[in-house]
């Protein structure tokens, strides 16, 4: 029952956003409050593509989520790959510095990446929204996490067939990790869909922005139109849901505890 009531809790806000966007400004403040639009109105859906570069928003989103996740996967894993299971000088160390980096909050590194990204020429570019993030150390530690646990025999057999390090990561730790993988990429991206303050500082240009700050951008200091933004609230969960729906299949985890026994 408490469950139940949670759920539903946390279902009025966004129902309210689905309700609102299918209404005209006229009646978004009547009362009783009309939770189901009678007749709906697609006024604010039109507007927003019509009048706005909502689709190219939304490209630019799933763009530039998705390369900073395929990005930092790949490297991530290697570099967890090196730190779980690699013996050389430093290890520990470079394993202590990178967790002392993760608790150096985002908003004390926004102006040093501003200038660094501002000195490369790459501000109001797409590799502005792309190459600071992959710095974000906490991929390389939850991929290190999954990469320890298997067990180290599975290389040792590897080595003595001749296979090297390269072919050792990619055929066997792969494989291995991939559930935790993609945990590690639905975080990653959406993350990146849902980032705001950096996307605000190193795009200008309204034809490179990403969703949140263009739909931040549709409210003006005099008027608020609830009603078009909500229709952009509904119309950008729409792609993350689908992801996220296309991925679910792989949170199980059973292929992972079979491979795992010794």
């Amino acid at each position: 029952m408490i469950l139940f009531v949670g759920v539903a809790i946390a279902l009025v806000p966004f129902l309210y956003v689905v309700s609102t966007s299918f209404k005209e400004s006229t009646s978004l403040f009547s009362y009783p409050p009309d939770w189901i639009p009678s007749p709906v109105f697609w006024g604010n859906f039109r507007s927003l593509f019509a009048d706005h570069p909502f689709a190219q928003w939304t490209f630019n989103t799933l763009f530039v989520s998705g390369a900073v996740t395929a990005l930092k996967l790949w490297f991530d894993s290697m570099a967890g790959y090196a730190l779980a299971k690699m013996e050389f000088a430093g290890r520990r160390g470079i394993a202590l510095l990178l967790l002392l980096s993760v608790a150096i909050p985002i908003s004390a590194l926004i102006i040093p990446m501003f200038f660094v990204v501002r000195y490369l020429g790459l501000l109001n570019t797409y590799w502005a929204l792309i190459l600071p993030p992959l710095a974000n150390p906490l991929g390389i530690f939850m991929a290190r996490s999954f990469i320890v646990g298997i067990p180290d025999d599975l290389e040792a057999s590897a080595r003595l067939d001749g296979a090297s390090e390269f072919t050792i990561y990619r055929k066997i730790v792969l494989p291995l990790v991939r559930p935790g993988l993609v945990v590690l990429g639905m975080f990653t991206f959406m993350l990146q869909y849902t980032s705001f303050i950096w996307p605000l500082i190193a795009v200008q240009d309204s034809d490179r922005q990403v969703l949140a700050v263009g739909i931040s951008g549709l409210q003006s200091a005099f008027l608020q139109d609830w009603g078009l933004l909500s229709a952009g609230m509904l119309a950008a969960a729409i792609p993350i849901t689908v992801v996220f729906l296309l991925v679910q299949r792989a949170f199980v985890f059973n292929d992972l505890s079979g491979a795992l026994k010794e």
